[in-house]
């Protein structure tokens, strides 16, 4: 799976330009040209706090705009041979990580599971209706998968199997796969790859690329304990300094950052190299280009987006790489594929990859 997150508008400011639309379509063609092989979209649920009894589906617009617009960018992705992961997110209106949602008693959180469910089976039947090829039941619901709580989980899941007959997975943060309890009910393991890759500013490549080999290894053993392959829903860097040290850190709360499109490049290459020899990587979705690939106003400058800047020809030549996990090669597969030395522009050459 060599896949972008294609993220919404999240603004009403900028009608006509989110899912389905024409800026969409042609963010499917920049994916496609890219190398990329699916997109992963992600509609929001809203939940007012931590302590949430119901999921509102409207997001930016009402359900049903929302749910017509997700099903025509699937069709314009089809329509160019990507496949279509579903990721359905949960968005806190107060502020605060989703991970941490905690309803209260053993009825609050019966409240909650009856309300997930309707939220999760809800998407399930869009990504049934436009033949996404894989579906995520959750992200970073830690206290809901990883404590006992997961007893409710698993009816969920098996309702989901009723309606969706696609791939199913579960994005949970890099920091607590090890500890999620219902990948034994899933096709894939998932996780959202926000590791850092070293433990101090100022990392050269080879600490770096030592982070990304421990990153491998401990893929390795997660897929071994489960027994299925694993697939990184979401791996990103922003563009700024040491962007492999807390790379989970959101940029729209950053201060006085230094634009640094070389370290951004760098942490994409020390993350993905050491993971081309894995046989238990079923592959990766970059975290973020956008429905409307010309909005700029969706994140700063620093931001997560990879698009036409130095990063770009890092995933360039991963995405046009063969990774073990493809099995063996077929004579001449190789031949043409591209090593683009230029944001924006293909090189279709030969020359040694980046990385």
């Amino acid at each position: 799976m060599r896949g972008l997150t294609i993220g919404p508008i999240e603004s009403l400011r900028h009608a006509g330009k989110g899912y389905g639309s024409p800026a969409s379509g042609r963010a499917m063609d920049e994916a496609k040209a890219l190398g990329s092989t699916w997109v992963s979209l992600t509609p929001f649920g809203r939940v007012w706090d931590l302590a949430p009894n119901g999921i509102d589906l409207t997001f930016e617009a009402p359900f049903a705009e929302n749910r017509a617009n997700v099903l025509h960018a699937m069709a314009q992705a089809h329509a160019r041979g990507l496949k279509v992961f579903l990721v359905p997110h949960l968005w806190v209106e107060t502020g605060g990580w989703r991970a941490l949602i905690d309803p209260g008693d053993d009825a609050a959180w019966e409240r909650w599971a009856a309300a997930y469910k309707r939220f999760l089976l809800t998407w399930a039947e869009v990504a049934a209706e436009g033949g996404a090829e894989m579906l995520s039941v959750g992200v970073e619901l830690r206290s809901f998968v990883t404590t006992g709580r997961a007893a409710l989980f698993y009816p969920i899941i098996q309702e989901v199997r009723r309606v969706y007959p696609g791939l199913l997975t579960y994005s949970a943060n890099w920091d607590d796969a090890e500890d999620t309890l219902i990948f034994g009910e899933l096709d894939l393991v998932g996780i959202n790859a926000f590791y850092p890759l070293a433990d101090k500013d100022g990392a050269g490549r080879e600490a770096l690329l030592a982070g990304g080999r421990k990153v491998a290894e401990g893929i390795e053993r997660l897929a071994a304990m489960w027994g299925r392959p694993v697939v990184l829903t979401e791996i990103g860097y922003t563009t700024r300094k040491d962007p492999a040290i807390r790379p989970w850190e959101w940029p729209d709360g950053m201060k006085d950052v230094t634009i640094d499109e070389e370290a951004q490049a760098l942490a994409y290459e020390a993350l993905l190299a050491p993971l081309l020899d894995s046989r238990s990587c079923a592959g990766f979705f970059v975290w973020r280009y956008y429905a409307d690939p010309d909005d700029v106003s969706q994140e700063a400058a620093w931001g997560f987006s990879p698009r036409g800047k130095l990063a770009e020809l890092v995933l360039r030549d991963a995405f046009t790489a063969r990774w073990a996990a493809d099995g063996p090669a077929i004579l001449g597969d190789n031949l043409g594929r591209h090593r683009a030395r230029t944001p924006g522009l293909f090189g279709w050459e030969l020359s040694p990859p980046l990385f």
